[in-house]
């Protein structure tokens, strides 16, 4: 996401309200509710989380510990129980 300059997109009027609550600070503006996304979906991490988990359970499931998981994947035991759980159910 990049920035973009009020001067060149809103109209003075609107600068100098914004400016009586905020000014000279960054702020966010979010979208509206209708053009929101799902996290991830402009990538495909979700696919790839859920590949990596699944490769997580199936290690479990063949007799490694918790934490040799965790060392093999940079994850902590917590997050590795976590997974475990989730994808147990």
């Amino acid at each position: 996401m990049g920035y973009r300059k009020a001067e060149e997109i809103l109209p003075i009027e609107i600068i100098e309200l914004i400016q009586q609550y905020v000014d000279g600070e960054n702020i966010y503006i979010p979208r509206k509710p209708a053009h929101r996304q799902a996290w991830g979906a402009g990538t495909h991490i979700k696919q790839e989380l859920l590949l990596r988990n699944q490769q997580i359970y199936k290690d479990y499931l063949a007799g490694s510990k918790t934490s040799e998981l965790a060392c093999k994947y940079y994850l902590s035991k917590k997050s590795i129980q976590r997974i475990l759980r989730k994808m147990g159910e």
